[in-house]
C-alpha cells in the first residue's frame, strides 16, 4: 500500500492531537482548500474595502451612496483564477451510445476516443439499462410527481432500495437523487441528532463528505490520509460512551488509494465509534456482484454465497455504506445502506431527503437495471481491471509518472496548472483523445494531474494510441517523468511495486488456470462478449 499522501498546506485550524508527532508523510492529492472549508470558523464578511479596490469605482446610487459592486467583485474573482491557470473550461461533446467509448466534438464533429468518463463500465448504453428506463418512461411518465412524501413515492423507488439493501447485505437503503446528496444528508443528519457526536474525517474525504459534516455542527476531527495510527490516537482521547463516526472512502478517486477498512473497523469496535463509508467510485468495480472495495476483500466468500455460521465479513462490520449510481452503474443517484433503524431515523428526519423532489421514474428503473446486471455479470468489470493493468503496465514502461495505487484509476502527473491544459489540448485537437485536466482546488497547487479511466472497451491498440500519445508530448515538452517526481518524494520505490487490489487469479491470469476453467469461462458468458456486441451494435 502506498504510503500516506497529505495535502501540502494544513489548514490554519486542523484539529490535530497535540500528543502526536508528526511522521513524514508524502505531498500530494487533494488540495488543502477542501480541508479547509471543513473547518469551524466565526461568521465573517467580506471586507467591502479591500473588495472594491479589486474593481472599477461604480457609479453611486439614488442616495448618494455607492453599493457594493457586485458583477465587477465577480469578474475579478475569475480574473485571478484565470490568472492562476485554474479557471475551469468545458468540453462539450456528444456521447455515441453505439459507439462506447467514443464522443463527438459538438464544434468540429470529429470522433475523439474518452478516457475519463465515469460510466466505468459503459452501463449508461447499455440495452438492458436503455430498454428499463423506455418502460418505466412509457408506464410512469417523465416526472416522479414530488418528493417522496408527497406524490413521489412509487413501487419502483421500493425496488430500488430493497437491491441496494441486497446488494451490501444490509438491512435497508435509502435513495437519493445524487451521491452528493446522499453524503451531506447523512452524515449532516447523523452528527446533529447523535448527543455529543464527534466525527473523525479522513484529509481526502470527498467535497459531499465534508459539507455534511460542517452542516451537522458537530465537533470533528481530521485524521492523516490513512494513517491508521493518527486514527486510534484522535479516537482514545474520548470516551467510548461517546458517540463517534469515522468517516471515510473506501476509493479515493483523484489519487486511487485503497482504505485500509478491516483495521478502521477495528478501532470503530475498540473504540465505540460507527463507521460510514463511501464507496462512490467502487460500486460495479469491484467484487464479485460488483458491490465495492468491501466485499472484495472478502472475494472467496462472496463469490461462493456460502456464509458460515456467525461469520462476518468485512462489509457486514462497516455500519453505514454510501454508494453511487452515477458511475459504474451508469444512472444517476446516491444511497446509503445500514440498519432499518439508522434508514427510517434519516427518511424521517433530514431535511435533504424530506425537501428534495424524487429521482426521475425512468432513472430509477435503469438504476436497477443496472444494479441487477452487475450482481449477475462479473464479466465488464474482468474487462475493465484486465485492461487497467495492461496500461499501467504500458506506461509504466516508458517512465510516464503515474501515481502508484492498486485501484482502477490512473492519475497522470504534470504538476503544473497551465501546463496540464495545455497537454489536454494537444491529445484533444492533434490525437483525438479526451482526458480531463484536475486542477485546483479539487487537487493541490503543484499537483495537477489527468485521472485517466480504462474501461473494458479501451482495446490494446486504443492503449497504444495513448500511450504513445503521452510519450511523444511528455518528450516534446521535456515533462517530469515518474523518476523525477520520486526524486522529489512524491512516492518512494515500495509505493511503485505495489500491485492491483484485483488478483490475477480473480482475472482469470494465472497459469495454474487453464482456459477450461469454469470460472475464466464465466468471465465470457457472464457479461464481457455481451456487452461488447450490443455496445457496438
Amino acid at each position: 500500500m502506498p504510503l500516506a499522501l497529505r495535502p501540502q498546506v494544513l489548514s490554519r485550524r486542523s484539529h490535530v492531537f497535540p500528543a502526536i508527532k508528526r511522521s513524514t508523510i508524502k505531498r500530494c492529492c487533494y488540495s488543502s482548500l477542501a480541508a479547509e472549508a471543513f473547518q469551524p470558523a466565526p461568521v465573517s464578511y467580506p471586507d467591502v474595502a479591500t473588495a472594491s479596490k479589486r474593481s472599477p469605482a461604480v457609479t453611486p446610487s439614488v442616495t448618494g451612496l455607492s453599493s457594493f459592486p457586485y458583477e465587477d467583485f465577480y469578474h475579478s474573482v475569475l480574473d485571478e483564477k484565470r490568472a492562476d491557470g485554474s479557471y475551469r473550461y468545458f468540453r462539450s461533446i456528444t456521447r455515441l451510445q453505439n459507439q462506447f467509448p467514443f464522443a463527438e466534438c459538438s464544434r468540429t464533429r470529429k470522433r475523439v476516443n474518452v478516457w475519463c468518463s465515469n460510466d466505468y463500465l459503459a452501463m449508461g448504453s447499455s440495452p438492458v439499462v436503455m430498454t428499463a428506463m423506455k418502460d418505466a418512461l412509457q408506464r410512469y411518465g417523465a416526472n416522479s410527481g414530488g418528493s417522496r412524501n408527497i406524490a413521489g413515492h412509487s413501487p419502483l423507488v421500493e425496488k430500488l432500495e430493497t437491491t441496494i439493501a441486497e446488494l451490501h447485505k444490509k438491512p435497508a437503503a435509502l435513495y437519493f437523487s445524487s451521491g452528493f446528496a446522499a453524503n451531506e444528508a447523512a452524515l449532516c443528519t447523523l452528527g446533529s441528532q447523535l448527543p455529543g457526536c464527534v466525527i473523525f474525517s479522513d484529509e481526502l474525504n470527498h467535497a459531499s463528505m465534508i459539507e455534511g459534516i460542517r452542516h451537522s455542527r458537530a465537533k470533528r476531527h481530521i485524521w492523516k490520509h490513512n494513517d491508521i495510527d493518527h486514527l486510534e490516537a484522535l479516537l482514545a482521547s474520548y470516551p467510548k460512551q461517546v458517540p463517534k463516526i469515522i468517516a471515510f472512502e473506501s476509493l479515493y478517486s483523484m489519487c486511487g488509494t485503497i482504505a485500509p477498512i478491516e483495521d478502521i473497523c477495528d478501532l470503530a469496535e475498540r473504540y465505540g465509534a460507527i463507521t460510514f463509508m463511501d464507496e462512490c467510485h467502487a460500486i460495479g468495480l469491484y467484487g464479485p456482484h460488483g458491490a465495492g472495495v468491501a466485499e472484495h476483500l472478502d472475494f472467496a466468500v462472496h463469490q461462493s454465497n456460502q456464509y458460515g455460521s456467525g461469520t462476518r465479513t468485512i462489509m457486514d462490520r462497516v455500519d453505514i455504506i454510501a454508494g453511487s449510481t452515477s458511475k459504474g452503474l451508469g444512472t444517476m443517484g446516491g444511497y446509503i445502506a445500514a440498519s432499518k433503524q439508522l434508514i427510517d431515523m434519516i427518511r424521517s428526519v433530514s431535511r435533504g431527503f424530506i425537501f428534495t423532489t424524487t429521482q426521475s421514474p425512468a432513472i430509477m428503473a435503469g438504476a436497477h437495471a443496472a444494479i441487477q446486471h452487475q450482481m449477475r455479470n462479473i464479466g465488464d468489470r474482468v474487462a475493465l481491471q484486465r485492461n487497467v493493468a495492461a496500461v499501467k503496465r504500458k506506461m509504466a514502461q516508458f517512465g510516464l509518472p503515474v501515481l502508484p495505487n492498486r485501484s482502477h484509476l490512473v492519475p497522470v502527473m504534470v504538476g503544473d496548472a497551465e501546463l496540464v491544459r495545455y497537454v489536454a489540448d494537444i491529445l484533444f485537437d492533434e490525437y483525438s483523445i479526451y482526458v480531463q485536466p484536475i486542477n485546483s482546488p479539487t487537487v493541490a497547487v503543484s499537483q495537477e494531474r489527468f485521472r485517466i479511466s480504462p474501461t473494458g472497451f479501451h482495446d490494446a491498440a486504443q492503449q497504444d494510441v495513448l500511450v504513445g500519445a503521452l510519450v511523444e508530448i511528455w518528450a516534446r515538452l521535456g515533462l517530469r517523468k515518474a523518476s523525477d517526481w520520486q526524486n522529489e518524494g512524491m512516492w518512494d520505490a515500495e509505493d511503485a511495486a505495489i500491485n492491483q487490489l484485483w488478483t490475477d487469479e480473480q482475472l482469470g491470469l494465472t497459469r495454474s488456470k487453464p482456459v477450461t476453467d469454469d470460472y475464466l469461462q464465466s468471465l465470457f458468458r457472464e457479461g464481457v462478449h455481451d456487452t461488447l456486441l450490443s455496445s457496438r451494435g
